[in-house]
Parts: C-alpha cells; structure tokens; sequence
C-alpha cells in the first residue's frame, strides 16, 4: 500500500508539472532538486520527505500541504470554502502569506460559530425573528425621533423670527463693500 502512494505522489507531481507547462529539468532548477532525483520521485522509484515536497511544491507553484496529502503526510481535511480556495491558488502570495491568511481566516470563522452566527451572517432562526422585530422597532423609534427633531426646529425657527419681527424690522442681509473691514473700520484712510 505504501509503494502505491509513492508511486501517487509521483504520478501528482508529474500531473502538476505538465500543468503548469514545466519541464522536468526547469523544475529541477526552480526547486533546487536535482533532475534525477526529481524523474525517480515520479516514476514512483523514491520516496520525497516533507522537506522535498515543499521545494517541489515552490516551484509548481502549489501548496505543499496538498502534496503532504498525496504523500500520506497529513490527513486529508474538509473541503476548501471559496475562500480557502482562493487563498491556496494565488500565485502572488507566498506560502507563509497564504497560511496567515488563513489563520486568521479560521479564527474569523470560529468567533462566528462561538457566537452563534452561521453561514451567510445570520444568528440562529429564533434570534432572527426577534432581531427583525428590534429592528422595526428601532426604526419606528428613530421615525418618531426625527418627526420629533424637525418639528421642535421648526417651531424654534418660527419662534425667532416671530422675535426678531417684533423686536426689529426685517432688512435683507447684504454683503459688505469690499473696502470696509468686518468690524467696520474702513481700509481706505
């Protein structure tokens, strides 16, 4: 069983290579394995440690955790989310960037489940239904408050000018001759 996941992780990497359109011996050269070696890893003749997995790995251009899995180095785990995906097939970001960011991706994911939240943002049915009905509420509350606000300045606006009439007539505002100053002295001597 063991010499047939060899000869899988094997046959992956060749798989991978003429995917990306490489040829053996530019993989050897990005990757820093020798040619040789590199043939005899996919001809299934040689078993790669971890340490070669993640050089051929760099040099596919993959995550070296999925060759992990071909190898039988690490357990094969849940699909990816869109997410995930998206992290481990960009090529701009380094291997070490891609599982930051997926750190903190899971973390993310966690404090969600911790807090009751499930996929698409929402809290449990029963926390919806009463998070809806606060929700009107509130608004009905910030209508009232609104209404409320515009009506109390309405009121203080007619109120004053209804103080001002009274109190001094109603002359248009006019803007100052330019050679005045704001405090009336005249510029001009």
């Amino acid at each position: 069983m063991a010499s047939s996941k060899v000869g899988s992780i094997g046959e992956y990497i060749r798989e991978q290579r003429t995917r990306a359109k490489i040829s053996l011996r530019q993989l050897a050269d990005v990757s820093g394995i020798s040619n040789p070696y590199l043939s005899q890893i996919e001809r299934g003749l040689r078993k790669p440690s971890a340490e070669i997995l993640q050089q051929i790995a760099k040099g596919l251009r993959i995550s070296a955790e999925a060759l992990y899995v071909q190898a039988g180095i690490l357990e094969d785990r849940e699909a990816d989310t869109d997410v995930q995906a998206a992290v481990r097939d960009d090529l701009l970001l380094t291997e070490r960037q891609k599982q930051v960011l997926l750190d903190i991706y899971a973390s993310f994911l966690k404090e969600n489940e911790a807090a009751g939240i499930f996929p698409g943002g929402h809290a449990e049915p029963e926390a919806d239904a009463e998070t809806e009905a606060d929700f009107e509420a509130d608004s009905e509350a910030d209508a009232d408050f609104e209404t409320k606000a515009e009506t109390e300045a309405g009121d203080a606006a007619e109120r004053g000018r209804a103080g001002r009439a009274a109190d001094e007539p109603d002359v248009p505002e006019r803007a100052m001759p330019e050679h005045i100053e704001q405090d009336g002295k005249d510029e001009v001597g």
